[in-house]
């Protein structure tokens, strides 16, 4: 066999090359680095909301955190899956977070065809906060306590009235679960959104409501709204006289909305990681703690796998309580 000699200028020019190449070729291994560009914070709710507002204030910070704007978008519509929707079709690139929410965990048992999973079309990535609910009365009303709702609901001809934003949402199915726990006739009136039952709550057309803390505070701190217990497992700060129906004799009642970032499924570990660690700088940031503190909201800060098995969990909690109580969608 022979051998064709090469000369040395070639040897000595193809190790060039290959000593050039060979950073090119790790570089192009190498993942590239997220974000260059601005990330989309879908938002299931109009803009005003806690939802919309919660996002917003999360929104601006994580962008200051991550190095690239952070643009929330509404896509309001039926209970949240409509933005639910758009964002588990989305690209899993990193750049369409979603705003996960206790309706996605009830919606799974509230609507018999949803256009997506809540548990295996999203990626946890952290919770964010939550806000308890305010059981709140007309004034006019004999009821200082829980222990008084429920002599006055059982005095009733028809039971107590109970106002919600509508069937299935957070603030109706609080009811639903004060009902099936204390054995309290309670009536159900469903309203297009907390403002006009609001409204008639003021007017004495209902008796009570399960309103979310941010709707009622302001109501309460002015007198026009008697609040008589608090849905939290702990008492809150700007209502440290409000018992929890818990200390009310009900012991391991926690009803809580909760609000928290998913990612499509499919999106990169080391994103979910990324936003997570942003996540966490920004609930420990003084400014954004004392916002969310205004609005009732306690901050969550957590792991993927902690928020995963609290929406599992939840999803399992809700489908019992619709499930019993007949609960459906409008």
């Amino acid at each position: 066999m022979t051998f064709t000699s090469v000369p040395r200028r070639c040897l000595l020019g193809c190790a060039a090359a290959l000593t050039l190449c060979a950073p090119l070729a790790t570089w192009a291994q190498q993942p590239s680095v997220w974000p260059t560009k601005p990330v989309r914070l879908v938002v299931g709710y109009a803009a005003g909301g806690a939802t919309d507002v919660i996002a917003r204030l999360v929104g601006v910070k994580l962008g200051e955190v991550l190095g690239q704007p952070v643009v929330v978008e509404n896509r309001a519509g039926a209970n949240s899956n409509l933005g639910a929707e758009v964002v588990a079709k989305s690209p899993a690139d990193g750049y369409t977070l979603y705003v996960f929410t206790i309706a996605n965990t009830t919606n799974a048992s509230l609507y018999t065809r949803l256009g997506y999973d809540p548990q295996k079309d999203f990626e946890p990535i952290g919770l964010i906060a939550k806000i308890p609910n305010i059981l709140v009365v007309n004034p006019a009303l004999p009821i200082k306590s829980v222990a008084d709702y429920i002599r006055y609901a059982k005095s009733a001809k028809d039971g107590i009235t109970f106002a919600s934003s509508g069937n299935g949402s957070s603030i109706h199915l609080s009811g639903e679960i004060f009902k099936m726990q204390t054995q309290t006739s309670m009536l159900h009136i469903p309203y297009k959104g907390s403002a006009p039952a609001i409204t008639d709550l003021l007017g004495g057309q209902v008796d009570s409501m399960f309103d979310n803390a941010p709707s009622a505070l302001p109501h309460v701190q002015a007198g026009r709204l008697r609040a008589i217990a608090i849905t939290s497992a702990q008492r809150s700060p700007l209502l440290p006289d409000v018992p929890t129906v818990a200390e009310s004799g009900f012991a391991g009642f926690d009803v809580q909305s909760w609000f928290g970032l998913a990612a499509p499924t499919g999106t990169p570990r080391s994103v979910i990681t990324q936003v997570n660690a942003a996540l966490g700088k920004v609930l420990a940031m003084p400014d954004v703690r004392q916002r969310l503190h205004d609005m009732a909201a306690t901050p969550e800060p957590g792991t993927p796998e902690q928020m995963r098995a609290f929406a599992v969990a939840e999803t399992k909690r809700w489908r019992e309580v619709i499930q019993r109580s007949g609960v459906k969608a409008e």
